[in-house]
């Protein structure tokens, strides 16, 4: 377990709990549940985090009651992470969140101070970051899957029946970058249309938001995961605007 603060004067104060899947390190890297850590950061809430292996996800959220993120064709729960566990709101019994949305929405209306859903942009926000996870991180997937579960736990890559394929290497490794960075020419064009009334990298076009957030959480997992072979890559792309964009979300990648 780690803590927002370290600090024993806290230790009997409620404070969020936000449920993670480890790494070979403690570093977080999962890029929804990264979505949850910077609203927590951006709106400078106490929290603690408790580490869940794959193979004890399901097991752990029904102990903590948590519901399942979706449904099974045949009717049986998804259990996945990030959970979220609020016992701080005076009045309100603890609430026990799961799915990456519905926590973000539900964080945004318990704590409205420092907004990441500025007034009147929920619905632009909503599509942005169904775009990013659906359209424009799938390319990613064949490479960064393999990957990430080589660096997870020991225990937790033999608890996968069928590891996934190995990374890819040589020619099919550069065709699936190529893919991957037609995916950000795209996205660059398009938020470059801030640049006349912005400062063109947020894609807002002013302030961070849950967009920005949702994008840079897919840039932590390739820094995290590829730092050599695709961070390397990505921060030059298109001028250096996703350096430029991880810049302005730093602050909120550490707890403070």
């Amino acid at each position: 377990m780690s803590s927002r603060h370290g600090s024993s004067r806290h230790a009997h104060t409620p404070v969020i709990t936000l449920y993670d899947v480890p790494g070979h390190t403690a570093q977080p890297w999962a890029p929804n549940i990264w979505r949850i850590r910077f609203i927590l950061n951006y709106k400078r809430l106490r929290y603690q985090t408790i580490w869940v292996e794959f193979q004890d996800v399901e097991r752990t959220l029904q102990q903590i009651g948590a519901p399942p993120s979706a449904m099974r064709s045949d009717g049986r729960p998804i259990y996945t992470l990030p959970v979220v566990v609020d016992p701080t709101r005076i009045g309100y019994p603890p609430q026990v969140l799961s799915n990456t949305n519905s926590i973000a929405e539900y964080l945004e209306s318990a704590y409205p101070a420092r907004p990441v859903f500025p007034e009147g942009t929920r619905a632009l926000q909503t599509l942005f970051v169904h775009y990013i996870q659906e359209v424009f991180s799938k390319p990613l997937l064949p490479i960064m899957v393999p990957l990430s579960h080589q660096q997870l736990p020991e225990r937790t890559q033999s608890h996968f029946r069928g590891a996934p394929a190995g990374a890819l290497a040589g020619p099919q490794r550069e065709q699936a970058w190529q893919a991957v960075k037609e995916q950000f020419d795209f996205l660059a064009l398009i938020m470059d249309k801030n640049s006349g009334d912005g400062d063109g990298v947020v894609a807002m076009g002013h302030d961070v938001t849950y967009a920005d957030f949702s994008l840079c959480s897919v840039l932590i997992w390739i820094e995290r995961m590829a730092p050599h072979d695709g961070w390397s890559r990505v921060r030059t792309w298109n001028g250096g605007r996703w350096s430029r964009l991880w810049d302005r979300c730093k602050p909120w990648m550490d707890e403070l």
